[in-house]
C-alpha cells in the first residue's frame, strides 16, 4: 500500500514544479504567479473584499493586503471603499490585459505540466484532487 505521506510529498512536488514553471513563464509578461493569481481572483469576483480574495488565493489577509498595495502601485487594480470597513477590488485596463495575457501563459504551462497524462487521466486526477483534503464529520 502506498504511504499517504509519500503521496502528499509527490503532490507538493508536482505543485512546486508547476509553480516554478508558471513563475518563469509569467515573468516574460512582467508578472508573477502570485500577482497573476490575485488578478484572476479579482477578475472572477470583481468588487470582492480583501478577505474573500485572500481566501480565494490561499493567502493571509495581511499578505493579500501587501500584494494588493503592490498591484495598485503598478496600476493593475483599483481599490474603493465598500460597505463599512470593506475595501473592494477591481482590475484596471492594464490589469485586465496582464490577466488575459497570463491566462494564455497559464494554459501553456498547464499543457506542458500535464503532457505525460492522457485526457482521461487528467479528468481522473481532477476528480481525485477535488476530494483530497475533505474531512468528514
Amino acid at each position: 500500500m502506498t504511504d499517504p505521506a509519500t503521496t502528499g510529498r509527490l503532490l507538493k512536488r508536482a505543485q512546486y514544479l508547476n509553480h516554478r514553471a508558471a513563475d518563469r513563464a509569467l515573468a516574460i509578461i512582467g508578472t508573477s504567479l502570485v500577482q497573476w493569481d490575485a488578478l484572476r481572483a479579482i477578475s472572477e469576483s470583481p468588487n470582492s473584499s480583501a478577505h474573500r480574495l485572500a481566501i480565494t488565493t490561499f493567502q493571509s489577509d495581511q499578505a493579500f493586503g501587501t500584494l494588493a498595495n503592490r498591484l495598485e502601485a503598478k496600476g493593475l487594480i483599483v481599490r474603493t471603499a465598500g460597505h463599512g470597513r470593506r475595501i473592494e477590488h477591481a482590475l484596471t485596463e492594464s490589469g485586465r490585459q496582464i490577466f488575459e495575457a497570463g491566462l494564455q501563459v497559464m494554459r501553456g504551462v498547464g499543457e506542458r505540466s500535464f503532457a505525460a497524462l492522457t485526457a482521461d487521466e487528467i479528468e481522473t486526477l481532477h476528480g481525485l484532487l477535488e476530494r483530497v483534503g475533505e474531512i468528514g464529520p
